[in-house]
């Protein structure tokens, strides 16, 4: 069977090969100091180091692979390749060469996106925000978004959720203090205090994510027995109250609370205790 090519993911690496129509692209070389920074780019940080790394090399040998930038009122606007621009303002070049084509903003989204999830750029967190954006600026469905990028619905729902995380644990995931592992397993507990307890005990004690993983699920069943308890007491309460059997059954949301008599005249008694005979 052949394997189905999905969305841009096979357009943009047409886009970076030697075969490419020149009524669609204009190859030129353009001043660096022409060239804004993409409004679009999901990836907002940079590694020092590996910009430095990645100078020394455009010094010695020049870029290698042109960029992609659209053209604006005054000058350029950067679409994939910020990171070989910066890397070649390091170097002191006064030029990069440069692909120009005219892109719509969605498009530019989408690239941007792209180039960045095929070179493994983005951090898990970038990445939410970018799907977000996505979703959100041009009511892209997940469906949609998925066979644009070549991930699967699931994939990029599940990276999503990890928005839903407080803002002090995203930021130890986009300092590399927590892993992206770590973090979808904090999204079982549900609550805000422990999460970011957790998150601090993952830091602290450099714990893996299977460690991780079993404190969590012990927690999580240690919550369950406490509320058993708790549901176990309220029958044996009611169960003294009422002078009969009473079971109190827990669902996923609320639950039911049965009360057995044994003929009309026990049912009075109750409805008695309870207070509903004053209905009648």
């Amino acid at each position: 069977m052949t394997k189905k090519e999905r969305g841009l993911g096979r357009g943009l690496d047409a886009l970076f090969s030697h075969n490419i129509d020149q009524e669609d692209f204009q190859i030129t070389e353009v001043g660096l100091d022409e060239i804004i920074p993409c409004s679009k780019q999901p990836r907002k940080t940079f590694d020092e180091e590996g910009l430095k790394e990645l100078a020394a090399s455009i010094k010695e040998h020049g870029v290698l692979q042109p960029i992609l930038v659209r053209p604006m009122d005054n000058g350029y606007e950067m679409i994939a390749g910020e990171r070989r621009w910066r890397a070649a303002q390091l170097a002191g070049l006064e030029f990069i060469p440069a692909l120009v084509k005219e892109m719509e903003d969605k498009e530019v989204s989408e690239v941007a996106l792209i180039e960045n999830l095929q070179r493994e750029d983005l951090t898990v967190i970038e990445e939410a925000l970018a799907y977000k954006n996505m979703l959100e600026e041009y009511q892209y469905t997940q469906e949609t978004l998925s066979d644009r990028i070549g991930k699967s619905r699931a994939y990029i729902a599940n990276t999503m959720r990890l928005l839903a995380l407080p803002p002090e644990i995203l930021n130890l995931v986009e300092t590399k203090k927590v892993s992206a592992g770590h973090a979808r397993t904090l999204l079982s507990l549900g609550n805000r205090e422990q999460q970011i307890k957790m998150a601090q005990e993952i830091v602290d004690g450099k714990m893996s994510v299977r460690k991780t993983e079993e404190k969590v699920k012990r927690q999580i069943e240690h919550k369950k027995n406490i509320k058993s308890i708790e549901i176990k007491e309220f029958e044996e309460y009611l169960q003294k109250r009422l002078g009969t059997r009473a079971e109190i059954q827990t669902k996923k949301k609320g639950g039911r609370i049965s009360i057995s008599y044994y003929d009309e005249e026990d049912l009075e008694r109750i409805l008695e205790l309870i207070g509903a005979n004053e209905l009648s």
